[in-house]
């Protein structure tokens, strides 16, 4: 075993960062490469340096090869914290939506901050797409349309249904209205 060094430490974050932008835990590695999960802990952890043949063997089961592995850039959105001023504004007019980690790769949710202006709305439009979301209201009100009906949420109120009913929402004032929702998969 060697001593843990700076190589050791560049393939334990690359291979954490590979593995969960994959959606895969340390065990579901391990089962798809036939590399014991001790061994990919160890890897991670640097504990244990492997050889490039083991490396090779554990990212064939990403699928990645390893000059992919050695080049690719670690940007912040590998980072498991993100910052108030990097989430990225998705909105429109009179609606900003700041969406968390929106460059992490392979997310399997949408996390926003939302703030409406007085009288601002989602769209005319109602909204239909895959998934589930939810959210709660922070401050202000929000009119929330789900199908045929629509409801007046008030500062810790939420709401939870499938993204499939066509939805809608809109601030009826008369302060900023702040909402933090998250919906599953990612749709913007």
């Amino acid at each position: 075993m060697s001593q843990p060094g700076s190589h050791d430490a560049m393939v334990a974050r690359r291979l954490r960062v590979v593995r969960q932008a994959n959606g895969l835990s340390q065990r579901e590695l391990a089962r798809r490469t036939g590399v014991g999960s001790g061994t990919i802990s160890q890897i991670e952890s640097m504990a244990t340096q492997p050889s490039v043949s083991v490396l090779k063997k554990i990212l064939d089961g990403i699928p990645m090869d390893l000059a992919s592995f050695f080049s690719f850039g670690i940007s912040p959105a590998d980072s498991p914290v993100f910052r108030s001023g990097a989430h990225v504004d998705i909105g429109g007019p009179g609606v900003k939506y700041l969406s968390l980690a929106a460059a992490r790769p392979n997310r399997k949710l949408q996390m926003l901050h939302e703030f409406y202006q007085p009288g601002a709305d989602s769209g005319r439009r109602a909204l239909t797409h895959e998934g589930e979301e939810c959210a709660v209201v922070v401050a202000g009100r929000l009119e929330v349309t789900v199908g045929d009906e629509t409801y007046l949420l008030e500062r810790g109120d939420g709401y939870y249904f499938s993204s499939l009913t066509p939805h809608r929402f809109r601030n009826p004032g008369p302060g900023i209205c702040e909402v933090v929702s998250t919906c599953t998969p990612p749709t913007f």
